[in-house]
């Protein structure tokens, strides 16, 4: 009997001593505002440590561009780099400041402070100074030279020497933004492909993880592979031995976030911990200007997924929420991409990243569940739960209906066609000299589809979508919860919503007629007339939109987008397509009747 009572003691703090250490293990539930680079920063309350601790996060990472490497002077290196008193050094004592005031926020409310970091960016004059020592022969800082390595043990030394309460640091390659950093220049580091990542990873690994005891969430994000390739990312880890303190950060879209994406397979990979990245305010579906809940999506898989766009592997958050390797998430619940459109109210935006925070506390739970609680939270009781699930669900079809496709197979370079602020065109090039341009993208998936006879069928599914909208916005009508504004802004938005897209779909046959006719020298002159005046009137009722409802988020434009500040935009698009066969109508009419016409 003594014997029995010691085994089953014995058993029971066997158990215990497990339930302790499972929930001593790091869940990272963290979020980022991503800023738009060289714009004024974006107001939302998820700038607020305050906010994001009652929504479940357990961290914040500040993303405004300004990045803690480059609010050190490098004193040890060479004072002359950011001589006392001078304009530069005053710069970076304020920038100092700053994110000394945004760690200390960020203790104070509870949760950790974590820092986004660009690399490689260096200040200016270091780089003029140690030109011959740090850089390549193409010019571009390398951190193959052994000079470049020491000044980055000198920058973690600094960094940490001022800002010795940061958390860590979430570090990306691939790209380079300094237009939020005046004195600083920089390029991708990563010049020979996977010894690039690895010589990095190893030297942030020691200096930072393990020599100061601190967090590096090393994000996939770049380019040449990491991100997307299974071997390329298993070469890369398979390198480092794992550490509780680097975490791999990685995005749930092979690719950008875009529904046309599969699931990202680097996933659960390897032996090291990942955390997985969520944008909540979808920089290629609206930006919150419209209703889009992705959460059923992403935590239960896309409905595309068991359509046109089979899944080898995992589908979704849900697939995966067991796995050893998944230590937790990092939603950006604002930001990503470029320009607008801009929201005053980030409702839509809240919604995405309060279901996913609050799920991933407790993965135990299902997506409804939480749901349900968002609903409670937010004042939408009784029959108008019903109305409202329905407004979330629908605009799920709606978006990748209206965006991309259910029935044909996704194209992953269509998608650009329509993306932050802008639409684009069939124009089959962009103009000379633009960087990064979205016309030219629809040509070429409009000729894919015509030679596949299935163009009818993509401009049908727009209309699909513009009728889906139609029961958006009428079951908006009908909703009421207890915030007005919020009430307010979901009206607005839903109406903004279906007369966007009636737009769309009306752009997209104007542009699917005006396409055959320039293969065949054939127009239907009089379907076309009709539809441009549709086409009118939509955009004229869209824009009336802002003039009635102060709460209105800004508009699309009818222009491709180019990498080009500040405007993002050149003169083709949309609007240039839809005008050139509007002129050939025109002079149609004209010839057969006689006298201009409209």
């Amino acid at each position: 009997m003594l014997r029995i009572c010691y085994i089953l003691n014995l058993v029971l703090v066997i158990f215990a001593n497990t339930n302790i250490y499972s929930q001593q293990k790091p869940v990272y539930i963290l979020d980022m505002v991503h800023n738009n680079p060289g714009e004024e920063l974006t107001h939302s309350r998820f700038n607020d440590p305050n906010y994001l601790k009652q929504c479940g996060y357990t961290g914040i990472v500040f993303n405004d561009f300004i990045f803690p490497s480059a609010a050190i002077t490098f004193k040890s290196l060479n004072p002359d780099i950011f001589p006392l008193g001078s304009k530069e050094a005053k710069w970076v004592e304020s920038a100092a400041a700053c994110i000394k005031s945004n760690i200390l926020k960020a203790h104070r409310a509870g949760i950790k402070a974590y820092y986004f970091m660009d690399m490689i960016v260096l200040p200016k004059k270091l780089v003029d100074l140690y030109h011959t020592e740090i850089c390549d022969a193409e010019g571009k800082i390398s951190l193959e030279r052994p000079k470049t390595v020491e000044i980055h043990r000198i920058l973690l030394d600094e960094l940490f020497e001022t800002f010795p309460d940061l958390d860590g640091l979430v570090i990306r390659t691939g790209e380079t933004y300094t237009q939020n950093v005046p004195y600083h220049t920089g390029n991708n580091p990563i010049t020979q492909g996977v010894t690039s990542h690895i010589h990095l990873l190893q030297l942030l690994r020691a200096e930072v993880c393990v020599k100061r005891n601190k967090k590096i969430f090393y994000r996939t994000w770049s380019f040449g592979g990491m991100h997307d390739d299974t071997d390329y990312y298993l070469k890369v880890s398979s390198q480092l031995e794992p550490h509780p303190n680097l975490i791999f950060s990685i995005k749930h879209t092979k690719g950008d976030f875009q529904r046309t994406n599969d699931f990202n397979p680097t996933l659960t990979l390897g032996k090291h911990q990942q955390i997985v990245e969520v944008q909540c305010q979808r920089e290629y579906e609206g930006k919150g200007a419209y209703p889009n809940y992705i959460m059923k999506g992403i935590i239960d898989g896309f409905e595309e997924y068991s359509h046109n766009k089979p899944q080898p592997h995992f589908t979704c958050l849900k697939d995966i929420k067991g796995n050893e390797n998944i230590a937790g998430i990092l939603s950006w619940s604002r930001g990503g991409g470029w320009a607008g459109p801009y929201i005053s109210n980030e409702f839509w935006c809240k919604l995405n990243a309060w279901v996913l925070s609050n799920w991933a506390s407790n993965t135990g739970q299902t997506e409804t569940q939480v749901f349900n609680r968002f609903m409670d939270e937010n004042g939408i009781k009784g029959k108008n739960k019903k109305i409202f699930r329905a407004i979330a669900l629908y605009s799920s079809r709606a978006v990748i209906t209206g965006h991309a496709s259910l029935k044909l197979l996704f194209d992953s370079n269509m998608v650009y066609w329509m993306r932050d602020e802008f639409l684009s065109g069939i124009d089959s090039a962009a103009e000379a000299g633009s960087k990064f341009p979205s016309e030219g993208f629809l040509y070429a998936y409009f000729q894919k589809l015509d030679s596949q006879h299935l163009l009818d069928t993509a401009v049908s599914e727009k209309y699909e979508s513009v009728a889906i909208w139609r029961k958006i916005a009428g079951l908006a009508q009908k909703l009421n919860m207890s915030g007005k504004a919020d009430l307010d802004f979901i009206r607005v938005s839903s109406t903004y919503g279906l007369l966007l897209h009636e737009i769309i779909a009306e752009g997209w046959h104007i542009m699917e007629m005006g396409f055959k006719g320039d293969k065949t020298g054939k127009y239907d002159y009089e379907a076309l007339h009709f539809s441009i005046k549709r086409y009118d009137i939509y955009w004229k009722l869209y824009q009336n939109l802002t003039l009635d409802h102060a709460v209105c988020p800004s508009l699309y434009k009818p222009y491709a987008f180019v990498f080009q500040g500040p405007s993002y935009h050149l003169g083709k698009g949309m609007d240039y397509s839809v005008n050139k066969y509007r002129h050939i109508v025109q002079a149609y009419r004209t010839n057969t009747t006689g006298k201009h016409s409209n």
